[in-house]
């Protein structure tokens, strides 16, 4: 799947939307996630699918 962004702050939005789920994630994990960059890149990939 090819993900593209309309501009910089749509971009900014969407890597905000990633930070707070990624914050509930962790509560939920308990701890720091270490590979949040593949987290945040599959969340992001699946928020453009509608699959989130």
């Amino acid at each position: 799947m090819r993900v593209t962004y309309d501009s910089a702050a749509d971009l900014a939005e969407t890597l905000r939307r990633a930070e707070a789920a990624h914050g509930q994630y962790e509560e939920q994990l308990g701890h720091p996630d270490p590979d949040w960059p593949t987290w945040y890149a599959q969340y992001m990939v699946q928020e453009q699918s509608n699959t989130t």
